[in-house]
Order: structure tokens, then C-alpha cells, then sequence
């Protein structure tokens, strides 16, 4: 586990700049395909950040769970739809996806989630 999912999503924030100069398109790609992706449509953009947040920690990325920990509190998520979505990603992931369900709560706390409950 990092020391702060903050600190995580600042410096892993910085390199991705330095990747907009120095691989333009594709980051250019990425971030429109996010666009696109995280708009309100037939699921609501809170329902599309627990189901991003669910496969980070499917997936064990410490960084998506900093950048989507702080995508959820911005979208008002509760602690029990976030507790829900917790038990989803363990469900498909197991003993490990406990683990960082664990840490993805931590981070969900680090950045107020429900004003750290």
C-alpha cells in the first residue's frame, strides 16, 4: 500500500503530463475515449466511476484506486454505495481484490469520501 493515494495521484498525475509531450496521441486518444466514456448516458457517470474503481481493484492498481477514489467523492458517492461496490469487486477478484478493497477504502477516506465516515 502507498502512504497517501493523494501523494500517488499527484506524482503518477505528473508523469502522465510528461507523456502528453511526449506521446501526444496516444494520450490524446486515451483521454477522449475517458471523455466519452465517463458521460452520463443508459448508466449515470457515478455508476461508470464504481464500476472503473471495482475493476482497479479487480486489476490490484494502486494508482486507479487514488484516481478514482477522488473521482467518486467528487460524484457524491455514499459510503454504502461505495461498501456495495466494494463487495462486487471482491466477488469477481477474491482473496486479493479483499486486500485492495481494503486499500481502495482507505483511499476513499484519504480524499473525504463521506467525510471519512
Amino acid at each position: 500500500m502507498t502512504a497517501s493515494y493523494k501523494e500517488l495521484s499527484r506524482q503518477i498525475g505528473a508523469k502522465l503530463k510528461e507523456f502528453g509531450k511526449s506521446m501526444p496521441e496516444t494520450m490524446q486518444g486515451f483521454n477522449q475515449m475517458s471523455k466519452a466514456t465517463h458521460a452520463d448516458g443508459a448508466l449515470t457517470a457515478k455508476t461508470k466511476e464504481l464500476m472503473a474503481m471495482a475493476i482497479g481493484i479487480a486489476a490490484r492498481c494502486q494508482g486507479c484506486l487514488a484516481f478514482h477514489a477522488q473521482a467518486c467523492v467528487r460524484l457524491g458517492v455514499s459510503r454504502a454505495e461505495f461498501e456495495e461496490m466494494l463487495q462486487v469487486a471482491v466477488y469477481m477478484g477474491g482473496g486479493p481484490s479483499l486486500m485492495t478493497a481494503a486499500e481502495a477504502m482507505i483511499a476513499f477516506e484519504e480524499c473525504g469520501g463521506e467525510k471519512a465516515a
